[in-house]
């Protein structure tokens, strides 16, 4: 299973970004697909994550501005970040909790990250 990151860049504080990610390979099923960011010096933190059924759950520091949703047919999720900060600035990473086709444990994938900077 591939989880793949896209859509990072250099934006001005008040601009918006969209991140996408796709999961691939041999899957069976995706739950729960959810960002993270960690910003240097700073542990991992939750951004937000969305259930298979597109409840979803956002840190406190970005209600209101961020928005996340799913293309279940895609194992697609997408992050629109709006009215972006300089201390949203941070490495963005994507997981997937997957269900690998043919076997019956879940398993946490996580792509490689794509940087997002915030900055005039």
């Amino acid at each position: 299973v591939q989880v793949v990151e896209s859509g990072g860049g250099l934006v001005q504080p008040g601009g918006s970004l969209r991140l996408s990610c796709s999961a691939s390979g041999s899957i069976g099923g995706i739950s729960f697909m959810g960002w993270y960011r960690q910003a240097p010096g700073e542990q991992r933190e939750l951004v937000a994550n969305i259930a298979y059924g597109g409840s979803t759950n956002y840190a406190d520091s970005v209600k209101g501005r961020f928005t996340t949703s799913r293309d279940n047919a895609k194992n697609t999720v997408y992050l629109q970040m709006n009215s972006l900060k300089p201390e949203d600035t941070a490495v963005y990473y994507c997981n997937a909790f997957v269900r690998v086709l043919g076997r019956t444990e879940w398993w946490t994938y996580w792509g490689q990250g794509t940087q997002v900077t915030v900055s005039s």
